[in-house]
């Protein structure tokens, strides 16, 4: 997306806010639904759950209504939405205690990285299903991994989030996003290859 139109975008969820803090309802119904598609999509890739993403969906608009009035004008309104979102999920995901594999444990990796590319012929059914069969692959990699490091693939990879973004919605500082991304991809490259060669 171009800048142009970030900044556009970025003004006009500013005017929304201000409607929004000024006791209009359908300023804030503009915001829910202009962002709801975004949290749901990031929040069913976290907790890999249908109800549970869409329950996640209505606490982070809740809570971003019930704290609007603390919203910094410095940022995007949907960076400061995705900051609730996760930070909320990330909680949730505690407080469940899903069993995910140990951030700690060591991860063998050889000095190689596996790209599973497809040649750029005309989208024949063979490519297509290949193509689909890739996604698959990754999804099945990305919703593996632990949920810290799930959580800045998805923002830098599917949302398309720049480091900063990242490190104000998560609250930690550049160089841990920067770590924990290569880490994520360290570990994702490990799972592809277990996967394809067991």
């Amino acid at each position: 997306m171009s800048d142009f139109k970030k900044e556009d975008r970025k003004k006009e969820d500013h005017q929304l806010v201000h409607r929004a803090r000024s006791g209009d309802q359908k300023a804030f119904e503009e915001l829910l639904n202009k962002y709801r598609n975004l949290v749901y999509h990031v929040m069913y890739r976290m907790v890999q759950n249908p109800q549970e993403a869409e329950d996640l969906t209505q606490e982070a608009f809740m809570k971003a209504f019930h704290a609007i009035h603390t919203f910094n004008e410095e940022f995007a309104f949907s960076t400061w939405l995705m900051k609730i979102a996760t930070n909320n999920c990330i909680d949730f995901l505690r407080k469940k205690k899903l069993k995910t594999y140990s951030i700690d444990k060591p991860v063998q990796y050889k000095d190689e990285e596996i790209q599973i590319d497809v040649p750029d012929t005309d989208p024949s059914p063979e490519r297509r299903l290949l193509e689909d069969e890739r996604k698959q692959l990754l999804q099945t990699a990305i919703d593996s991994l632990p949920t810290l490091y799930r959580t800045v693939i998805l923002l830098r990879h599917q949302e398309e989030k720049s480091y900063e973004e990242i490190a104000e919605i998560l609250n930690i500082p550049i160089g841990t996003v920067k770590a924990r991304l290569f880490r994520a991809r360290e570990m994702l490259n490990k799972k592809i290859k277990d996967i394809l060669y067991g």
